[in-house]
């Protein structure tokens, strides 16, 4: 037997009233949350909740999440950081610490597949998870939260004190941000560290993938405050439209590197060819790293149609 659920998390401000939920059925389900936390320990804490409620099942699981953040931290960049001391490629302190180390028990020894899916797109589970994750944060907005649902398989909830963990990271922006600070700094592999010139490379590459495409809070990190953009029609972009405007690119589009210089000292030019049924396009991006260890933002792009 395998069991399948969603997990999801939920942040009213995303640094305030905040919950989590794991979803099966309607008598298989688990809810809490904080009354000061963040969307991103809602997602962590969701898949945790999760794993300890069926850790004594000899069954497989599938988990579905809407968060890059959350599948990234498990499947790609915990055993790098737990390899590391608990630091990021960067040599900066993992967020959400207790609850990483956690989930990295958690899973020794599960069989535990994750699928990522649209978030508010009527997948029947996630759906569910997302309403009482939500429910959960409006419950700790009004005074009245905690803990609720039957667990799984008549035992009740389990309890182990995630309810209480303190948010730790002092930035009230850093949170929003810390999956991008992630995913620029894990994008080395483990054991065969990448240039800063590769990672912004990898960056771009991740521009196009539908996974990243699909969550425009993730493309938001990856982009600078300030951006903007010129297509191949010549049409001028602002960052406000791109994000309304972004979503997968049907049959997916290769990257073509024809140049890549560090113009300044943080600042790189990426020059790269594309394809679609429009023809070749060249393009420019420019970007641009926040401090002397800080994440790499694109702050401009332009595409120019091949041979004009």
């Amino acid at each position: 037997m395998t069991i399948v659920a969603a997990a999801d998390g939920s942040a009213l401000g995303n640094r305030g009233p905040a919950g989590w939920a794991w979803y099966v059925d309607e008598d298989h389900w688990e809810s809490g949350g904080w009354p000061h936390g963040t969307n991103n320990m809602g997602e962590l804490t969701a898949v945790l909740r999760l794993l300890e409620a069926t850790a004594d099942l000899d069954e497989d699981l599938i988990v579905y999440c809407d968060s890059t953040y959350a599948i990234n931290t498990i499947t790609k960049w915990m055993a790098g950081w737990k390899k590391r001391g608990w630091r990021k490629g960067d040599g900066k302190p993992v967020m959400n610490l207790d609850i990483v180390q956690a989930l990295d028990e958690a899973m020794a020894g599960r069989r535990v597949r994750f699928e990522w899916v649209k978030g508010h797109a009527g997948h029947p589970l996630n759906e569910a998870a997302d309403r009482l994750a939500n429910a959960a944060a409006v419950a700790y907005r009004e005074g009245s939260g905690g803990v609720a649902g039957p667990g799984y398989g008549g035992v009740g909830p389990t309890r182990t004190g995630y309810d209480a963990v303190a948010v730790t990271d002092p930035d009230p922006e850093e949170d929003f941000l810390d999956l991008f600070s992630d995913l620029d700094a894990e994008l080395d592999s483990v054991d065969a560290p990448r240039s800063e010139l590769d990672r912004v490379v990898d960056l771009e590459r991740s521009l196009l993938a539908s996974i990243v495409r699909s969550d425009r809070v993730t493309v938001a990190g990856l982009l600078d405050a300030g951006w903007r953009g010129i297509g191949r029609s010549g049409r001028m972009w602002t960052r406000a439209e791109l994000l309304e405007w972004i979503g997968p690119i049907p049959g997916g589009r290769d990257l073509e590197v024809v140049s890549v210089t560090e113009a300044a000292p943080g600042v790189v030019l990426l020059v790269w060819r594309g394809s679609d049924e429009h023809g070749a396009t060249l393009r420019s991006s420019w970007w641009r790293r926040e401090g002397s260890h800080g994440a790499w933002r694109q702050y401009f792009h332009q595409g120019t149609p091949e041979g004009d």
